[in-house]
């Protein structure tokens, strides 16, 4: 089986708290995640060991539910999660990672890693797949953080934080 890694970098314009506080709610995902269309089962606040399921779009019209388990926490660095129900990707460890930036105009932003790694079987026609399917994969995860931080200012503006 072939071992793909897909990764896509962002800058959230919020305080690394704030981002943060957002995304280790795993109750909220389908507020940002481009792929989730609902969050079926949580467990709230993300906990090693814990789970929680998700509704999602696959590609074009297709949907799965997935089944996710919180693996690795570094509060403010570096969150593991694994992940079941998208096949034919197998193995599926999704990572965010973030780090405190400033914008050009010296407010405190935030720099987020937003990686997959899989597997796929299938030899010849799993390449191919890949192939079809990894566009797609990072679109989704340059949209999810996009809305990550459309979700945040708004959040910002409604209470008046800046």
């Amino acid at each position: 089986m072939n071992r793909f890694v897909v990764a896509e970098t962002a800058v959230i314009n919020a305080p690394l708290g704030r981002v943060w506080d957002v995304i280790s709610r795993t109750d909220r995902y389908a507020e940002w995640v481009a792929g989730a269309i609902e969050v079926t089962d949580h467990h709230g606040l993300a906990t090693v060991g814990k789970t929680y399921a998700e509704r999602n779009r696959t590609l074009g019209p297709l949907k799965t539910d997935s089944l996710w388990t919180v693996q690795e926490i570094e509060p403010l660095k570096r969150r593991v999660d694994t992940g079941t129900g998208f096949a034919p990707l197998q193995d599926l460890t999704n990572t965010f990672e973030f780090r405190p930036v400033q914008t050009s105009d010296g407010r405190e932003a935030t720099e987020m890693l937003y990686q997959v790694e899989y597997t796929i079987g299938l030899g010849p026609l799993g390449l191919l797949l890949d192939s079809i399917q990894q566009p797609a994969m990072r679109a989704g995860m340059r949209t999810s953080m996009a809305n990550l931080n459309t979700l945040l200012r708004s959040e910002d503006t409604n209470t008046g934080r800046r």
